[in-house]
Parts: C-alpha cells; structure tokens; sequence
C-alpha cells in the first residue's frame, strides 16, 4: 500500500456561490459576520457596564480567599454565598494579578470579555454545522438579530454576576458539540500501521491529533455546567447525551466520557459537602430551587417577551424550523439544497441523520428544559436574568443561516424587528402582577446610587445609605456592637454583642452585597433573607412577593444567636420570642447546624459534616421562634 493509499485525501467541496461572489469574497463575508455581532455584543455591553448588589457577594468571598480565610462570606463561619462556584474562583485567580485592585471591576471587564467569547463560539459552532453540508456559500445572521437588541443582553454582559461565564460554557458546548460531530471516525487498522511507520515526532503528533483523543476533554468540559451555576447541570447532561449519540463509543469509552465529566464536580462536591456541611450552595437553599412556583414562573417569562414583543421573532423562526423539516423529510432543504448519499466523514446516511438530529436537537431540548425549570422555580426578581442562558441555547443552531430566499425574507424580517427594537422596546422599572416583584435592576440600580457606570466597591459604598451610615458610625466608635434593621425599615438601632462574636462589629441587614463591602473582613455580616445565614436559609418560605427573598429572617433570631442573655431588646422585637429563640438553638438539630459551620474543621468535623450533609440541606424550621420552639425542644 503506498502513503498516497492509505489515506484517503478530501477534495475541496463544490458548492453554489452567493450573491455570485467568488470564493475568498464569500469566506471573508462570513468573517465579517460572526465578527460584527461579537463586536456588537462587546461595545453595547461596555456601553451597559454597571454591578449589583448580588455582584459585591461574589468580591466579598475572593477578598476572604485572598486575605487566607478560605471560601466563607464571614471569617469563622463556613457558608457558600456563592451560586457561581467557577466564578468565584476565577475572580479569585483574576485578582492576585499585580495592579488588580478591586474585584468587582475585573468581574465587570471578565464578563464582558466572557459574553463575548461565548457569542463567537457559538457562532463559530453554528457556522461549522452547516459547513458539515454545505461547505460553500454565505451565510446570513438571523438568530443572533434576536439577541443583539434586548437590552436585558446588554445588561448581563456584565453586572459582575456568572451571567458572562453561562454565556461562555454555553457557546463553548455548543462549538465542542459540533467539532465532535464533524471529527471523523478512527480507523485503528490505518492508525496502528501509520504510527508504526513512523517517525517519532510524527508519532507524538498523530497521538494529540488523532481523532477521537479531544472528546475525554469535550466531555470533561460538559461537566462543568454544574459548577458554573447549578441548573445548568441539565444543559451539560443534554449534551453529553447528545455526544453519545453523535459519536456512539464503545461502551469502555462512554464510562471515561462519563467519569471526565463528573471528575472536578464530584470532587467539589464531595469538599461542599465536608466544608460547609450541605450539598449545594446556600442561596439553593434559601431559594427553594426544588420548589415549584408555576404561575409566578410563567409571569417571569411573560415580563421578558413581552416588552420585547419576543413572540414575533420566535415565531418566524419557529415556522422556518418546521417549513425546513418538511422539506428535509421530502429530501430538499428549505432553500432547495440536497443532501448527499453519505455524511461527509464517511457514515450512512441512516446513522449520518441520526447524529444530525442529535446535534440540531441537543441545544434546543437544553433550551426547553431551562425555561422549564425557570418557570417551574418561580423566575427571578431581575428582569431577563434567568431566561437569557435558554433563549441562547435554543436559538443556537439558527444563529446564523445559509443564504437562500426564505432565509434572506427571515433574516431582513428579524433584522427590521430588531432594529424597532433596539430604538424603542425597553423593559418597564418595576412590574407587579398579583404581588409578585420583577425590575429593571439595572436602571433601578443607577438610579440608587447616582451612578451611570456603577462598576466598582466605592461606587456602592459611597452612596449615603442608612445601614452604611450608622455602620460606620459604630466602626468609628469602636464599639463590639450589632448593628440591626429592623422590619419595615423602622430604624437601625445599635445591641451589644455577646462576649464569643469574635467581631468588631455586625450587621443585619436585607442587602448582603452592600453589608459585605461596608464590614470589615473580620465583621461579620447577618443576612436577613437568608441567602448567606445558615439559620435563615433552612427557615421555611413566609413570602412569595420577590423571587429568591421568601424567608425574611425573625429578629428574635439574630439577637438569641449573636447577644447574650439579658441584652437589651430594640423596640420592634418581640421578647418573648427572643427568649424562645435562645432556647430552640439548644435542641434537635439545631445546634449541629451552627456548628458544622463555625466549629473548627477538623478531620472528624469534616467527616461529620460529609455524613451528615442530606439531612442538613433537608433541614427546615419554623420561622416563628415561639412554633420552633414547640416542635424542636
């Protein structure tokens, strides 16, 4: 067999020229067009630069991290406040960078540049997808006309959240997808024979290159959807499917697959569950994230389509996928194209319509299956938020479209929606539908801190807010002192400490954000909702106006856990149920909550936590001190 034998060489693909353009005219079209819209997303996202509170959480635990207290929100006290685990951790990578200063404005230029990686992925992706059948002529941008003008894209380009990061691993699923379904078949007799021939660096060249060894890494990557935020653990597990489908591996190779991708997940979770004592992180659970709120849910969804007129674009595209599937199934695409009798590396066309359909579906299920779990939670208190990472996903394969009359008539239809929208369909401030809280968080953000560009710590801090004031009024007069918001924001009155709190100073407070960048690192910060209190996050829900702030927190609570007895209770407090607070932390199962996270963590503590893990993050209490008290003690 002679070396031209061996392998077969692939002959340049013939295919029609459009617009009649040559060739090279047409690839730089094609260039030009997944550029433009990266460039698009990059200067309307520096354009919306702004942080929230939710943002200063993050940067809170990377200055612990930093300053050697490890991943906690309060030095002493084990909670993951962090839903964005990688997140964390890349911010905390990004600030030991020399001249990296304040946190928050590196998670505001990394998410930017995160959003922007994440839309030329996929891009890319969609663009090597139809290049599996159509390895000529241009392409028109029609799906990514419907991202580009929300302004809820703009503002989740940045806002110092893990926004940036979904768009990211999302893209780059979607690319690693592709590539594995275009990556040709090894053939081992050809492989053994061709790397025994020869030489050694061409051997060490065919074993990184050789089909098949990039897909242990593709699936590692899969994996990660977990930890990049916890429910896109369904968008990782729907495209591992869809890489067993796509590639059918013997049945060793799909047990690799299956441990590179739960490898770095379960081994965090393993240390989550040692460390901090629960299985998931502590916003989960004071979230109810296995809750079920279907018709605040659906008024979620309805606040983002609706200001946008979503339903007209979605709709056009929804007819065009049906239009091209009836015609796929006649043998002739939507624009009259054909398709070959085998898959261009080398299957039948029987499994070559399989692992295309596999491919086609796998973004569009994950996208149906997060709007599902959005709606089924209750949505969120932040306008688009939640609904962005499925709408991405679903209109990942008609990001872009081969030229074609329908999908020019498509693309110039979407392209005019587009542009009203852009002009003028913005989301409203505030919206309340049967008590139930959405906003446009970043204007309502700008507005709050007479800030355009809201991008850095000082920028939060510096804003004469209640809380911030007497704060640092107490901070100034040195006193070991709590500082307490009362319900009803009725005042901020000050209440010794007990002796143990190891803390200059404390606060409770509804804004965790801002209570962490105003107290010290060794203050320690009370979190009313829940969201960072290992007490207030197992309480049971009292409220359903705010998603993600249904527990608000007792006062009786946090004066029995953090004064001692005999301290003066604020007027707005019940006594009585300060006095039963003080008793229900000494029965059942309470008292092993507090001290799986402020216990020292020793190796028996560790291993106490790990067996004890379930049952604390089942763990619910009454949020009436007097009811828990009945049924604990």
């Amino acid at each position: 067999m002679s070396r031209s034998d061996e392998i077969p060489v692939p002959q340049p693909a013939q295919g029609p020229r459009a617009f009649g353009l040559p060739g090279t005219l047409v690839q730089r079209w094609n260039a030009l067009a997944v550029l433009a819209c990266g460039a698009t997303v990059l200067v309307l996202g520096y354009r919306h630069r702004w942080t929230n509170d939710d943002a200063l959480i993050y940067t809170r635990t990377v200055r612990q991290i930093l300053a050697g207290n490890g991943p906690v929100y309060n030095a002493g006290e084990r909670a993951e406040t962090s839903t964005g685990t990688l997140w964390q951790w890349l911010l905390a990578a990004g600030s030991t960078v020399p001249g990296v200063d304040d946190p928050l404005r590196l998670a505001v230029a990394l998410g930017l540049l995160c959003t922007v990686a994440g839309f030329l992925l996929a891009l890319d992706g969609t663009r090597r997808m139809i290049r599996l059948h159509r390895p000529a002529g241009a392409l028109l941008p029609v799906g990514v006309l419907v991202l580009l003008p929300l302004c809820a894209t703009w503002d989740y380009a940045t806002s110092g959240l893990e926004s940036g990061l979904s768009f990211s691993y999302l893209g780059g699923c979607w690319w690693l997808l592709v590539r594995a379904r275009s990556e040709p078949d090894p053939e081992p007799e050809r492989v053994r024979f061709r790397v025994r021939e020869a030489p050694a660096p061409r051997k060490l060249r065919h074993a990184l290159t050789a089909p098949g060894r990039a897909l242990p890494a593709t699936a590692f990557v899969f994996g990660l959807g977990p930890l990049v935020r916890p429910d896109l653990v369904l968008a990782g597990a729907v495209f591992l499917v869809a890489l067993w489908v796509v590639r059918r591996p013997r049945p060793r190779t799909a047990l690799a697959w299956a441990c590179a991708a739960v490898a770095l997940p379960g081994g965090y979770e393993l240390f989550r569950a040692g460390y901090y004592g629960v299985l998931v992180p502590l916003p989960a659970i004071a979230k109810e994230a296995s809750g079920s709120q279907w018709g605040y849910g659906w008024y979620y969804l309805r606040n983002t389509l609706d200001p946008y007129l979503l339903w007209v674009p979605l709709g056009l595209l929804a007819a065009y996928g049906v239009l091209h599937l009836v015609h796929a199934r006649r043998g002739t695409g939507s624009d009259g194209g054909g398709s070959s009798s085998r898959d261009s590396d080398g299957c039948a066309p029987e499994a070559a319509r399989g692992a295309d359909a596999a491919l086609v579906a796998a973004p569009v299920v994950a996208g149906l299956l997060s709007v599902l779990f959005v709606v089924k939670v209750g949505g969120d208190f932040m306008h688009g938020r939640m609904v962005l990472p499925a709408l991405f996903l679903l209109l990942l394969p008609v990001l872009l479209l081969p030229f074609g009359r329908a999908a020019a008539v498509l693309s110039g239809t979407v392209a005019g929606w587009g542009l009203v929208c852009l002009v003028a369909l913005r989301p409203p401030l505030g919206s309340l539908e049967d008590e139930r809280i959405v906003f446009d968080s970043h204007s309502v953000y700008q507005q709050a801190l007479g800030a355009h560009h809201p991008v850095s710590q000082d920028d939060h801090t510096a804003a004469p807010r209640d809380f911030t004031l007497v704060a640092r009024h107490a901070l100034h007069e040195g006193g070991h002192t709590l500082v307490l918001r009362l319900p009803r924001d009725s005042g901020f009155p000050l209440v010794p400490l007990a002796p143990r709190v190891r803390a200059p100073v404390a606060g409770a407070e509804a804004r965790l954000g801002l209570a962490g960048a105003v107290l010290p690192l060794d203050g320690r910060v009370v979190d009313i909702l829940g969201l960072g209190n290992p007490l207030g996050a197992h309480t049971e829900p009292v409220s359903h106006r705010k998603a993600g702030h249904e527990k608000p927190l007792n006062r009786a609570w946090i004066l029995a856990d953090l004064t001692a007895p005999g301290a003066p209770v604020p007027r707005g407090v019940d006594p009585r149920r300060v006095r039963a607070a003080r008793h229900a932390l000494t029965c059942g199962p309470l008292p092993d909550l507090l001290d799986s996270t402020r216990a020292p963590l020793t190796p028996g503590r560790f291993w106490s936590n790990l067996r004890g893990s379930w049952s604390r993050t089942t763990l619910r209490i009454p949020p009436d001190p007097l009811v828990a008290e009945r049924r604990l003690c």
